[in-house]
């Protein structure tokens, strides 16, 4: 206890050897010491734990407990006491067995035991941990008298406490004042120094030292030579002069096959020159031939080098080139997306219009129903009018009124549900990268209003550089205009005058793509391309609705465009392309 306060250890950190039970109060004479031992992996030795796993304290105290300390249940000193609604201590472990039980009741006088009625008794807890006790190392010799709370502390500077070698490897036990003399003569795991080497390693590690690495450790000579002994690290080098030493002749590698004794290789030698120079004169013979070899292999390998490096150029501008492409083909698709993104939110447009477009139908088949109901009261008024008085005549005519109102109203809405159309069809054809796709129908008829001078021209619908470019049209003259009247047809391109012109550079300077699709399997189509003169009017921003048209009044001859493939079914395809990968952002 410090500073008044309770303290309280976990009881996971109990021993479990304090399970066992022992008496309240004990002699001073004993011989066993009932307390753990420290915990093996506790550097200072240090107590393993403070408070019993079960039951209370069995330690053994100066005076005997007074009554009021002792656990009801055990009859051992209260450990973190608990006191019931009836007054009677408990230990937390034993209340907890009590409570782990069907209707439990208190030991003492049966009364029921309720969990949410049982405390924590402090007061109590204080004075038990105040009590004088011998130190739990008493039966080693330890004279000390302390309380209770002290325990802790003074078990880890105890000199008769029960430690482990502090060195970890050692399995033995002994009183914390033994440690010096263990370490210094007793325990296996001492550190030692060999006597060859003067290197330091645990005593049980020394004599495979000796026996297997230390350098100066005197070992014999495996070949059994006049040399009795000598260090470990000069065993190598003695190897290559030891006589004794099975040794093959150096010329090996040249086909010589001696193996004998050191001491006979030098005879050897001697003896075997003439046969030595023959074995190298051969083997410099073979490897003569064999760089001759080499070198008509490399001289035939030279000449195909420059094919190969013309190949490895052409390979390389083969790659620049797929490179280019791979760049201008991501290029298309970020303008592919971009052109999917403005389209989803045309199609929003388009869908809106057709909601306002579907209302629009809704009001008017209620107009149309409206007026035939009052078609059908006008014509029952004017049967019974007939004979009526001239409060009819008066209703008849106020009818009429309404009648009036509500066609007028019709009519309005029929331009309006025209209008509608008009502009649901131009959202539904529109291109927005710059490409139109006019298809005209009813050539041969068109053709006939042309020559008489009933239609001219026919104009198409819009078509735009990007969802805020420039706006466009194609304009067509099915029998020609100007020098081609009556033999050719005519194709002209017009600006028009769009929503986001303010933000778009001018004058027009796109190039501008005319083509006359062929519908045959050649695909031979026909087409003219031309640069915009930025003096010319055609190409400034327009002030009206649509500039003055420019283009190809020759731009193919009837007589071409009828007796090809490019009329099918009586319909004829006319592309338009203006050049967009130049145009930069409004």
């Amino acid at each position: 206890m410090s500073g008044g306060r309770e303290v309280q250890l976990p009881l996971q950190q109990v021993a479990p050897s304090l399970t066992t039970p022992l008496s309240v109060v004990q002699p001073p004479n004993r011989q066993a010491n009932p307390w753990p031992p420290s915990d093996p992996a506790s550097s200072q030795g240090s107590p393993a734990g403070f408070l019993p796993l079960h039951g209370g304290f069995r330690d053994h105290f100066v005076e005997p407990p007074e009554p009021k300390y002792c656990c009801e249940a055990c009859r051992l000193v209260l450990c973190q006491p608990r006191q019931t609604e009836c007054g009677h201590r408990f230990c937390q472990s034993c209340i907890s067995d009590l409570l782990s039980h069907p209707n439990p009741s208190c030991p003492a006088d049966r009364e029921l035991l309720f969990k949410d009625k049982i405390f924590r008794d402090v007061c109590c807890h204080r004075e038990i941990m105040a009590l004088k006790v011998f130190c739990r190392s008493e039966a080693s010799g330890c004279p000390e008298q302390l309380s209770l709370q002290h325990i802790p502390e003074h078990l880890t500077v105890c000199l008769f406490f029960e430690v482990p070698c502090p060195l970890g490897q050692c399995k033995e036990r002994m009183m914390r004042k033994e440690i010096p003399d263990h370490l210094s003569w007793k325990c296996k795991h001492r550190e030692t120094s060999c006597e060859f080497c003067s290197s330091k390693m645990p005593l049980t590690e020394l004599q495979k030292h000796k026996e297997t690495v230390c350098p100066a450790f005197l070992v014999p000579c495996p070949n059994l030579c006049s040399l009795s002994a000598l260090p470990r690290s000069e065993l190598s080098s003695h190897q290559h002069d030891c006589p004794k030493a099975q040794v093959s002749c150096q010329f090996l590698r040249y086909g010589c096959s001696f193996k004998g004794l050191n001491q006979d290789l030098r005879q050897h030698e001697s003896s075997s020159a003439a046969e030595h120079l023959r074995m190298m004169a051969s083997r410099n013979s073979a490897l003569e031939n064999k760089v001759e070899d080499i070198k008509g292999d490399l001289l035939e390998r030279y000449k195909v080098l420059p094919a190969l490096s013309s190949r490895l150029s052409e390979l390389e501008n083969q790659q620049d080139e797929l490179r280019e492409k791979n760049r201008q083909m991501e290029q298309k698709l970020a303008t592919m997306q971009k052109l999917m993104s403005s389209h989803s939110e045309k199609l929003l447009e388009v869908e809106l219009e057709l909601r306002s477009f579907r209302v629009l139908r809704e009001e008017v088949e209620n107009i149309r129903g409206t007026l035939e109901n009052v078609r059908t009261r006008l014509n029952a008024l004017e049967q019974g009018g007939r004979s009526g008085t001239g409060s009819t005549t008066h209703t008849l005519a106020s009818l009429e009124t309404q009648l009036n109102r509500h066609d007028d109203m019709l009519s309005v809405h029929d331009v309006r549900l025209a209008d509608m159309d008009l502009r649901f069809q131009v959202l539904e054809t529109a291109s927005y990268n710059g490409t139109l796709i006019w298809k005209i129908r009813d050539y041969k008829r068109r053709k006939q209003e042309a020559v008489a001078a009933k239609t001219l021209s026919l104009y198409s619908q819009p078509f735009y550089t990007g969802y805020f470019g420039y706006k466009m049209c194609a304009r067509v003259y099915l029998n020609g205009d100007g020098m081609g009247k009556g033999t050719h047809l005519s194709l002209f391109f017009v600006v028009m005058r769009g929503e986001y012109d303010a933000l778009l550079p001018w004058p027009f300077k796109q190039k501008v793509t005319l083509m006359l699709m062929d519908q045959g399997p050649a695909r031979k189509h026909l087409g003219d391309a031309f640069k915009p003169d930025p003096n010319s009017s055609s190409f400034r921003r327009p002030a009206a609705e649509m500039n003055i048209a420019s283009g190809c009044p020759l731009f193919v001859s009837q007589s071409v465009l009828e007796t090809g493939s490019y009329i099918k079914d009586d319909t004829i395809f006319i592309k338009v392309t203006v050049d967009t990968s130049d145009l930069p952002d409004p």
